[in-house]
């Protein structure tokens, strides 16, 4: 099997593995507990807390551990509305986000919220331009994804981070996809919340990250003990906690040698497809993205047909973020770069990841080629 759908998760390390075994098996104390057994689990989630503050330039205290990144976001903006008023904010976000921010951001409108969605250009980049001509007097929160997860698309962060916090509106990134992938600095991008999600850099499933600016409030999400700051009660995924922690380590360590060999690999991947197929298309910014993601569509081929083509012969690919599966709808984000259904419906997305090899890449576009191959032998 080739395994070529990262973005949507990833094989966990095996050095990752080995340091998270212990916590389900002779290290199962409970970390709220006063005895040597609990009090050795709530070290590892210190230490853990402190690996992942240090990859992403964070203070310590500044780290909460949630679930996944979808609930690192949707408290992020159920604290925004119980904070100022659900009748009393403006909010603006991108029509690119993830679906646990879009409907994060539905379901605010629902209580009174006023939701701003911008568009993107062709690349899916959002404009700096229209999101500073988008902010009311009662703008109170931005959020916009530091890294799209279909097309890979990097955002102007940065830039919008500096013009927002000289106005004292809050900034909010889903850095799900780039945390742990490109180089990540919440003080360099001046945000006040990130979230990220351990599962997307060889982590385990089951445990996301919340960045919360020191000094910047949010509402108690989960009731019950004072686990997590005190604002997320219920006993700690201590092993996925750990794991997290020395996943994004080791990611981070080796981000300049899997940046240079994924890039390799998408340079192959395209350049391949290209010579053999007509009418191949790269969907999102070609310069301002991440390393491994290639979205393309093939004029006149089904996105769906190619996968299930391409799963035939043991490779894994998507038709897109892994939240669509089973909707036959396009892609909201290709559709917002202004590709037609049909265009939208004919993409899929190769991610490649740190356990990608060069002879995998030739291996796809091979097959690609094969299938594309029968596909139009069938309609013809």
């Amino acid at each position: 099997m080739i395994y070529a759908d990262n973005a949507a998760t990833t094989k966990i390390s095996e050095t990752v593995f080995v340091e998270m075994l212990p916590f389900l098996q002779e290290k199962y104390g409970n970390p709220s507990s006063q005895y040597s057994l609990g009090v050795k689990t709530k070290r590892a989630i210190e230490r853990a807390r402190k690996q992942v503050a240090c990859a992403i330039g964070a203070e310590t205290a500044e780290i909460t551990f949630t679930s996944c990144g979808s609930e690192a976001n949707s408290w992020i903006f159920h604290s925004v509305g119980e904070i100022f008023g659900y009748e009393s904010f403006h909010l603006i976000t991108s029509s690119i986000e993830h679906h646990s921010v879009l409907n994060s951001c539905r379901a605010l409108e629902t209580k009174g919220v006023k939701v701003t969605y911008l568009p993107v250009d062709c690349v899916g980049r959002v404009s700096v331009t229209a999101v500073k001509a988008a902010i009311e007097p009662n703008t109170k929160l931005v959020s916009l994804m530091l890294a799209n997860n279909e097309i890979g698309t990097v955002q102007p962060i940065k830039e919008i981070g500096k013009y927002l916090r000289k106005r004292n509106i809050l900034f909010h990134t889903d850095a799900v996809q780039a945390v742990g992938h490109i180089p990540v600095d919440v003080k360099d991008l001046q945000v006040d919340f990130l979230s990220a999600s351990a599962h997307k850099f060889n982590g385990a499933k089951g445990t996301g990250i919340l960045y919360q600016r020191s000094g910047v409030s949010l509402a108690r999400f989960v009731f019950g003990g004072e686990q997590e700051h005190g604002n997320r009660a219920g006993t700690e995924n201590v092993a996925g906690i750990v794991a997290a922690g020395f996943a994004l380590e080791e990611s981070v360590a080796a981000m300049p040698e899997i940046t240079k060999r994924m890039q390799k690999m998408v340079k192959l991947t395209v350049e391949g497809l290209r010579a053999k197929i007509p009418g191949v298309r790269i969907n999102g910014d070609t310069k301002n993205r991440l390393p491994g993601i290639i979205n393309l569509g093939i004029d006149g081929v089904s996105g769906e047909a190619l996968m299930h083509l391409l799963d035939l012969k043991g490779i894994c690919v998507s038709t897109g973020s892994a939240c669509r599966t089973g909707i036959d709808q396009p892609s909201h984000v290709l559709m917002a770069l202004g590709l037609s259904e049909k265009q939208a419906k004919s993409a899929i997305r190769i991610s490649y990841g740190k356990y990608n090899t060069i002879e995998e890449a030739d291996a796809i576009v091979n097959s690609i080629c094969d299938a594309f191959s029968k596909i139009a032998r069938t309609k013809n």
